[in-house]
């Protein structure tokens, strides 16, 4: 039995929030994490690609300091692909999260070290049994001084790792909400086969790893 997920569109339109440049359509509004809405005039946004996005979505939901988080895709030509042209592969789209987080509560530098913890950097568009482009690991910066310290921590785990980091530094680009069925698919769906053999040992790893950084009110 293959762990790989299984392609299918389970695509609602709902409610757009702001944050990056989101031109889709679709999705549902970001599911909030624990940050104090006071801080939302000095919010910043954070966008990575480390495999499947219900992974990265059940962990940075739970990071103290990130006020919401949403799944979807970046980086392609095609505009607003949907979940089947994505997992084509031929789109040049790459499964993200896109979060909003405040610097007052966690640094950019912690939130990539938990990036970095939660998936293979050195595996190239393929993460365990999840293989296509759309899988590849991806930080898409949105400030100079966030392209600087993914840049550092990218040469920094190459030396400790001893071997080729491919995560890919790039520029923020438009981003496309995945379908709402999408959005923390994790917590909706705990028991789910791939969400309790995949999901779940990523979200411990965090827990166990970054006990400081996790949310006071998370399980």
């Amino acid at each position: 039995m293959t762990l790989a997920r299984f392609c299918d569109r389970r695509g609602l339109e709902g409610a757009l929030s702001d944050g990056v440049q989101d031109v889709s359509g679709k999705g549902d509004e970001m599911s909030q994490g624990g940050a104090d809405e006071g801080v939302q005039d000095d919010v910043q946004q954070a966008t990575f690609g480390g495999g499947c996005f219900w992974c990265l979505h059940a962990v940075f939901e739970q990071v103290e300091g990130v006020s919401a988080v949403r799944s979807g895709y970046c980086g392609g030509g095609l505009p607003d692909p949907d979940y089947a042209a994505v997992c084509s592969g031929k789109t040049g789209h790459i499964e993200v999260v896109t979060l909003r987080y405040a610097p007052e509560q966690i640094d950019y530098a912690d939130l990539l070290a938990i990036f970095f913890a939660i998936h293979d950097p050195t595996s190239l568009d393929r993460q365990g049994n999840d293989a296509g482009p759309q899988y590849r690991s991806a930080i898409f910066w949105h400030s100079e001084a966030q392209r600087a310290l993914a840049q550092q921590a990218i040469d920094r785990l190459t030396l400790e790792l001893g071997q080729a980091v491919v995560t890919e530094l790039r520029p923020a680009e438009p981003f496309y909400a995945a379908e709402t069925g999408h959005q923390a698919y994790f917590r909706k769906n705990p028991e789910q086969a791939y969400c309790a053999l995949v999901v779940a040992p990523k979200l411990r790893k965090f827990q166990m790893n970054f006990p400081r950084l996790r949310r006071a009110d998370t399980i």
